[in-house]
Protein backbone atom coordinates (compact mmCIF):
# COMPACT_ATOMS: atom_id res chain seq x y z
CA UNK A 1 0.00 0.00 0.00
CA UNK A 2 1.27 3.44 -0.90
CA UNK A 3 1.85 5.96 1.90
CA UNK A 4 -0.17 9.17 2.05
CA UNK A 5 1.84 12.21 1.02
CA UNK A 6 1.71 15.97 0.95
CA UNK A 7 3.02 18.15 -1.86
CA UNK A 8 4.12 21.55 -0.64
CA UNK A 9 3.56 24.02 -3.44
CA UNK A 10 1.78 27.26 -4.32
CA UNK A 11 -0.42 28.69 -7.03
CA UNK A 12 1.46 29.91 -10.10
CA UNK A 13 4.56 27.80 -9.45
CA UNK A 14 5.58 26.21 -12.76
CA UNK A 15 7.86 23.66 -11.10
CA UNK A 16 4.99 22.65 -8.81
CA UNK A 17 2.83 21.99 -11.85
CA UNK A 18 5.59 19.81 -13.32
CA UNK A 19 5.88 17.94 -10.01
CA UNK A 20 2.11 17.32 -10.01
CA UNK A 21 2.41 15.87 -13.51
CA UNK A 22 5.21 13.54 -12.33
CA UNK A 23 2.96 12.37 -9.47
CA UNK A 24 -0.21 11.80 -11.55
CA UNK A 25 0.64 8.21 -12.62
CA UNK A 26 1.15 7.35 -8.94
CA UNK A 27 -2.16 9.00 -8.02
CA UNK A 28 -3.82 6.98 -10.77
CA UNK A 29 -2.51 3.87 -8.99
CA UNK A 30 -3.79 4.84 -5.54
CA UNK A 31 -1.32 7.34 -4.10
CA UNK A 32 -3.09 9.94 -1.96
CA UNK A 33 -1.43 13.34 -2.24
CA UNK A 34 -2.66 16.36 -0.32
CA UNK A 35 -1.71 19.62 -2.04
CA UNK A 36 -0.54 22.06 0.61
CA UNK A 37 -0.31 25.71 -0.44
CA UNK A 38 2.56 27.22 1.50
CA UNK A 39 1.08 30.70 1.00
CA UNK A 40 -1.59 29.77 3.57
CA UNK A 41 0.94 29.54 6.41
CA UNK A 42 3.78 31.87 7.33
CA UNK A 43 5.63 28.93 8.91
CA UNK A 44 5.36 26.81 5.76
CA UNK A 45 6.26 29.77 3.57
CA UNK A 46 9.42 30.41 5.60
CA UNK A 47 10.38 26.73 5.52
CA UNK A 48 9.58 25.88 1.89
CA UNK A 49 9.38 29.22 0.07
CA UNK A 50 12.67 28.81 -1.76
CA UNK A 51 12.63 25.02 -2.28
CA UNK A 52 9.13 24.08 -3.47
CA UNK A 53 7.90 21.72 -4.69
CA UNK A 54 8.62 19.26 -1.89
CA UNK A 55 6.97 15.85 -1.53
CA UNK A 56 6.55 14.69 2.09
CA UNK A 57 5.49 11.25 3.33
CA UNK A 58 2.95 11.50 6.13
CA UNK A 59 3.95 8.19 7.74
CA UNK A 60 7.60 8.94 8.43
CA UNK A 61 7.86 12.66 7.56
CA UNK A 62 10.70 12.16 5.08
CA UNK A 63 10.88 14.65 2.26
CA UNK A 64 11.84 14.52 -1.40
CA UNK A 65 12.92 17.91 -2.71
CA UNK A 66 12.68 19.04 -6.30
CA UNK A 67 13.95 18.12 -8.80
CA UNK A 68 12.60 14.57 -8.83
CA UNK A 69 11.48 12.17 -11.52
CA UNK A 70 9.20 9.12 -11.53
CA UNK A 71 12.02 6.71 -10.62
CA UNK A 72 13.01 8.84 -7.63
CA UNK A 73 9.39 9.07 -6.50
CA UNK A 74 8.99 5.28 -6.79
CA UNK A 75 12.10 4.74 -4.65
CA UNK A 76 10.92 7.37 -2.15
CA UNK A 77 7.58 5.60 -1.74
CA UNK A 78 9.11 2.16 -1.05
Amino acid sequence: MLPECQLFSTVGCHLCEVAEAVLMPFVDHGLLVELVDIADSQTLFERYGLVIPVLRRCDNETELAWPFDADQVAAFLR
